[in-house]
C-alpha cells in the first residue's frame, strides 16, 4: 500500500518543514551574498568614476595657475581651451559617476524572504491541523 505525505505523523511533517526552511534560508543567504556582490561591483564603478572625475577637478585647479600666467602673456585662448576640457570632461564623469552610484538594500532578498516567511506560515497552519 502506498503512503502518502498526509499518512505521515505530525513529527515527521515537522521535521520536513524544517529541513525545507532551512534550506530556504541557506539559498536566501546565497542569493543576499550574490546581490551584494553585484551591487558592490556597480558602486565600485560609480565610485571609480567619481573619483576620476575629481582627479581632473585638481588637475583643472593645478592648469588654471599656469593658464593665468600664459594668458597674461599671448597664448590665453589655447590655455582657456584646455580648462574649458578638464572641467567639462571632469563633470561628465562625476555625474555618470553620481547616477551609477545606488546605495539600497538587497530588494530581491527582501522580497524572497517574505515568500519564504509566508510558506513556513502556511505550512505551520495547514499541517498543525
Amino acid at each position: 500500500m502506498a503512503r502518502h505525505k498526509y499518512d505521515e505523523p505530525s513529527a515527521d511533517l515537522a521535521a520536513d518543514i524544517v529541513e525545507n526552511a532551512q534550506q530556504l534560508v541557506r539559498l536566501e543567504i546565497a542569493l543576499a551574498k550574490q546581490e551584494i556582490k553585484e551591487l558592490a561591483m556597480r558602486n565600485g564603478i560609480a565610485i571609480g568614476l567619481m573619483a576620476a572625475g575629481g582627479l581632473l577637478v585638481m588637475l583643472t585647479v593645478l592648469v588654471a595657475v599656469p593658464v593665468t600666467i600664459v594668458m597674461v602673456v599671448d597664448s590665453w585662448i589655447a590655455a582657456l581651451v584646455w580648462v574649458v576640457f578638464y572641467a567639462v570632461l571632469a563633470a561628465v564623469l562625476i555625474l555618470v559617476g553620481k547616477s551609477r552610484l545606488k546605495i539600497k538594500p538587497p530588494e530581491r532578498t527582501i522580497a524572497s524572504l517574505k515568500e519564504t516567511r509566508a510558506w513556513v506560515l502556511h505550512q505551520l497552519t495547514t499541517n498543525g491541523k
